[in-house]
């Protein structure tokens, strides 16, 4: 192999599970993930600290319009390196997006085969967990001791937000509303009841919950039926129709998790046992149509299908040579249309995640395919023969990055394929025309109901007007409408749309 080869050498992850008023820092969150990936890859704290690259994936508290809602560095790679005692040539904080950890590694990777880096971090954390009790129970945040006056950081990613103002005033910029009606979308395609398809998503995730109760870093370790995950209780309430909470991600964890990616020269002049590398063999990036309403449909993802099919034609197999596979999981539909683009089923043998999946193992915001990789890299390990499929997902079923890991030897050179070769055959897919003010009749193509803590909240709806343009608008906040929209199948219900009384969005009242 080529002196320059990418190979990952260590990873490391830490889950946090003490008192709120002593939970550690953003900085020292990241500082225990860098430390336990260097004792992964048998590096002391001198050699760590000897890295020319690193990269950070954003906080959730960085996402546009999330404001600063808890103190922390203004350059998180920056504080990091200065906490290691490095000085990496290169830094990057990344915008936001879960595809971001196997992104990064990709374009670390990248940069390794082409000579600019020897020895990288890549490296995450989230710490919603103890930063929202901590504000709801005046702890405060005097002994966090952030860096907050530091230039900003060189961002790397797309910096876009997830859904446009129209979008956003109708509240698909949140993923507890947005998730949800691909998922309905997906069910009325099939022609399943509501019934059965609430049971197909309990026993999706029910093995899931099994390797998340064997999981020793998962947030929940916790085994439960097919009926308990989707059965409405106190406990587990419905969120956004058909999702209970068991069934969403869940980000307020106080969870990190890093990889170390060195040059295959690096690595042996570190000394790293050749049992412990995992190379990259197959990578690829690409993002949907951007905005959820220019989408051709709300039940399939171009981007999954082409970058898993590039990553598996970068690697040289056929995905029945994949023997471990961790598919990204914040909810249900992630797992159904990804599984569907690869080629998958739902009840593959090999099972679908190494971790338990984003309600379970915990969905450490940005940072869960981090996670992904390094138990992904432990797995490998044990079973040096197999590949490793990872995807990664970003924002509602839009950003995806995939890769396939080994520990055999690849055999050829590392060569990333540019990302604008896909993105360009996905920019050029149709799409239907979007309207900002419908009006007249019109029929639904999709739909969700909002619940918050004491019952409905709104009823959302994607619709079609009599021009086939597409719109986005709420339904009146009777209950009895929003019953009837969970009740019986809503999907191509017809109806009327208009301005709402106040203006400011759209109204559907259903026939």
């Amino acid at each position: 192999m080529d002196d320059r080869t990418p190979v990952l050498i260590g990873a490391g992850q830490f889950t946090y599970r003490g008192e709120p008023q002593v939970s550690p820092a953003p900085t020292q969150l990241l500082k225990i993930a860098a430390l336990a990936a260097a004792r992964d890859a048998g590096l002391s704290e001198a050699q760590l600290a000897r890295i020319d690259s690193l990269a950070v994936v954003g906080f959730t508290v960085d996402a546009p319009g999330g404001g600063r809602a808890t103190p922390h560095s203004t350059n998180p790679p920056t504080s990091l390196a200065r906490a290691l005692g490095a000085a990496p040539d290169w830094s990057v904080y990344s915008h936001m997006g879960g595809n971001s950890p196997q992104q990064l590694i990709n374009v670390l990777c990248e940069r390794v085969a082409r000579g600019e880096t020897s020895l990288g971090l890549v490296v995450g954390c989230e710490f919603l967990g103890s930063a929202t009790k901590r504000m709801t129970r005046g702890f405060g945040f005097d002994d966090w001791n952030e860096d907050q006056e530091l230039p900003a950081p060189e961002r790397i990613g797309d910096p876009r937000p997830g859904a446009t103002p129209y979008e956003a005033r109708h509240g698909l910029g949140r993923p507890i509303n947005t998730y949800p009606l691909f998922e309905n979308a997906l069910r009325a395609r099939d022609g399943r009841s509501i019934p059965d398809h609430q049971a197909r998503m309990g026993a999706l995730f029910a093995p899931f919950t099994e390797v998340a109760a064997r999981n020793p870093e998962a947030w929940f370790p916790i085994a439960r039926s097919a009926d308990e995950l989707v059965t409405v209780t106190d406990r587990n309430r419905m969120v956004g129709f058909p999702y209970t909470k068991y069934l969403n991600a869940i980000m307020d964890v106080d969870q990190s998790a890093g990889v170390l990616v060195a040059s295959l020269a690096k690595a042996r002049e570190l000394g790293v046992a050749e049992d412990q590398l995992v190379y990259l063999h197959g990578c690829a990036d690409a993002a949907d149509l951007w905005y959820p309403l220019d989408r051709q449909n709300f039940h399939s993802s171009p981007a999954m299908r082409l970058t898993g099919a590039r990553a598996l034609e970068m690697a040289g197999i056929g995905l029945s040579d994949i023997g471990i596979i961790d598919l990204y999981s914040c909810f249900p539909v992630a797992v159904e249309i990804g599984a569907e683009e690869l080629g998958l089923a739902l009840d593959d043998p090999r099972g679908l995640t190494v971790t338990g999946g984003l309600p379970y193992a915990g969905g450490p915001g940005n940072n869960y395919a981090m996670h992904s990789i390094a138990v992904m890299m432990q797995r490998l390990r044990a079973a040096r023969e197999d590949y490793g499929l990872v995807t990664a997902n970003g924002w509602f079923l839009t950003k995806q990055s995939t890769g396939v890991y080994s520990c055999r030897p690849p055999k050829t050179p590392f060569e990333r394929q540019d990302p604008a070769v896909i993105q360009r055959e996905i920019d050029a897919l149709p799409h239907p025309v979007v309207t900002e003010t419908p009006q007249g009749r019109a029929v639904i193509e999709t739909y969700t109901v909002v619940h918050g803590r004491e019952g409905y909240l709104m009823g959302i709806v994607v619709g079609r007007d009599e021009a086939d343009r597409r719109f986005v608008a709420h339904t009146p906040a009777d209950p009895a409408v929003l019953e009837s929209l969970e009740a019986v199948e809503s999907v191509g219900r017809t109806g009327r749309v208009g301005p709402a009384p106040e203006g400011q969005r759209n109204l559907f009242v259903p026939d």
